[in-house]
């Protein structure tokens, strides 16, 4: 028979959990001491959550495919949350210790966070070999570390809530679960409508470690301070103390940080780095005879010296073989599309839908690029709107001679729905009788999937195709991506698809103006060499399944 438990004579510590310890001695009263308890829950979940999105948002700009870098991010790190956890069950019987101390960690390796990885981007991104994953190792480290501490918390935070006043455990979960999810709400929110418009990436992050450390301290050195000897009340001191004189000297340093950055990355000629709320434009050369460049996101997306030759395959084949009076550009805020639809005669009105402000304030106001694309947007013809392709032709009742679609590579995952069936069903919709689509496909040799599956999308929105291609020049390419997207070589070639409700002719118009280096016989010659690494039976990409992987 089990007897019953004896009383416990008067003045014994309350038992608790086996294993547990006493009731905690705070200099508030319990009710309000379980208030602040939350409290440092909900700021360190909406913590928690900034560096989880400031590393998606910043591993899909850098390394691109930011499907695949979400992914990453959010399951290893969930996965070491798991990890964090059981760990952190040894650390029970000091649960504000290990809380301070894990806070601690947890503002240093999440505020350094992104200021390390673009680090490692900048300076080590065009090593190739065996560090040519290095970003990629990087983020995953992070991923694994921020999440070991995060998952670390929950035991931790659970021990000292029910020292303050013991309540059933379903009910302690659900206080403590309550305050986190509505700090990783509040946390989700600010992070794409305060810290990154505002303070950028690294700052964010830095801002955010700081606020994790002092949250952090101050629970502990303020709420459970006699649980802790002085030793390890000065030593948590200590600790946090470095760690917010690192975050705060990074803070001042930043902007130094960013510029060698950039350097190291886009080359000493940085003249314009400007972040809209769409992307990061970096502008460099266009001054003594230095050819401009243009980068949108860390990729090359207008290279001085062969855009002429690029811009060209785009826009004269569409424009030659019927009217051409009314023309739409989609993206092409650098004007240099409108620039080649200018010259030719006939051209009425040219309508230029682009989703970038930014871009296209460079494309007027900068001196190299509006001498570059012929001040193409002060002529009367053209009107220039800022929005998403995709919803301006969802919109629009206008018709159009010629459409060019001259977008991000299709390979960027941003992108995806702008090379889908649905968005070539709308731009069908849009063209006049006898109207001609030319779409920048990427590059055909070094990815001819993706190449195919463009064309084989613009076939299933019921038009008629011709593809095309031109060599590349330069050692660099205006049109595709560059390192930061996947690709360790520049494409050898352009690649272009001219669509039609009836089968187009791919020529150029006899008078025309004159072209630096595309001719009617060389036309000819690279479409039929485009032709040659045809891959049939290729599925179309759609909104809902979406093809274009590497």
């Amino acid at each position: 028979m089990i007897e019953p438990h004896a009383p416990a004579p008067p003045g014994a510590p309350r038992p608790w959990a086996e294993g547990g310890q006493a009731q905690a001695r705070l200099p508030v009263r319990p009710g309000t001491g379980r208030l602040l308890v939350l409290a440092g829950v909900f700021v360190c979940a909406a913590c928690g959550l900034v560096y989880e999105l400031e590393l998606v948002a910043l591993a899909s700009y850098l390394i691109g495919d930011s499907v695949t870098q979400a992914s990453v991010v959010l399951s290893v790190m969930v996965f070491a949350m798991g990890v964090g956890s059981l760990a952190a069950k040894r650390l029970r019987c000091r649960a504000a210790a290990g809380f301070g101390a894990i806070e601690a960690a947890l503002a240093l390796v999440g505020g350094s966070s992104a200021m390390a990885l673009y680090a490692v981007f900048a300076w080590t991104g065009d090593w190739g070999g065996v560090w040519s994953g290095g970003p990629r190792c990087l983020l995953v480290g992070f991923s694994l570390a921020i999440g070991l501490l995060i998952g670390a918390e929950v035991p931790l935070l659970m021990e000292l809530i029910q020292r303050i006043r013991r309540q059933d455990a379903g009910g302690a979960v659900a206080d403590l679960f309550a305050a986190d999810y509505v700090g990783a709400l509040v946390g989700g929110l600010a992070f794409p409508f305060l810290l990154l418009p505002h303070l950028g990436q690294v700052t964010g992050a830095l801002l955010t470690g700081a606020v994790n450390a002092v949250a952090g301290g101050a629970l502990v050195l303020g709420l459970f301070r006699r649980d802790l000897s002085r030793r390890g009340r000065l030593l948590l001191l200590a600790a946090n103390g470095v760690v917010l004189v690192l975050l705060g000297t990074a803070a001042v340093l930043v902007d130094d940080f960013e510029r060698a950055a950039r350097q190291a990355v886009y080359g000493a000629q940085v003249r314009i780095a400007l972040r809209s709320g769409v992307q990061e434009a970096v502008l460099t050369g266009g001054t003594r005879g230095r050819p401009l460049d243009l980068f949108l996101d860390g990729r090359l997306r207008v290279s001085g010296s062969d855009e002429r030759l690029y811009h060209e395959a785009l826009v004269h084949p569409a424009m030659s073989g019927g009217p051409h009076a009314r023309v739409l550009v989609l993206g092409g805020g650098d004007g240099l599309a409108a620039r080649e639809v200018l010259s030719r005669p006939g051209v009425r009105r040219v309508d230029v839908v682009d989703p970038d402000p930014g871009v296209v304030l460079l494309a007027r106001r900068d001196r190299a690029l509006s001498a570059l694309n012929g001040h193409a947007f002060a002529d009367p013809r053209v009107r220039v709107r800022t929005g998403d392709a995709f919803c301006w032709l969802r919109h629009t009742r206008q018709t159009y001679d010629v459409l060019i679609a001259d977008l991000p590579d299709p390979g960027i995952a941003a992108s995806t729905k702008l090379y889908s069936q649905e968005f070539y069903g709308l731009a069908r919709r849009v063209l006049a009788p006898g109207g001609r689509l030319v779409v920048h496909a990427g590059p055909v040799t070094a990815r001819p999937r993706v190449f195919w599956t463009v064309e084989a999308t613009v076939r299933a929105a019921g038009l008629r195709t011709v593809p095309y291609r031109v060599p590349v020049t330069a050692p660099h390419t205006a049109g595709g991506p560059d390192r930061a997207s996947g690709l360790s070589e520049a494409p050898r070639d352009w690649g272009f698809v001219l669509a039609a409700r009836t089968r187009p002719a791919l020529t150029l118009d006899r008078g025309g103006p004159d072209l630096a280096g595309l001719t009617r016989a060389s036309l000819r010659a690279e479409a039929r060499e485009a032709e040659r690494t045809r891959m049939p039976g290729l599925p179309p990409s759609t909104l809902l399944h979406p093809r274009y992987t590497r």
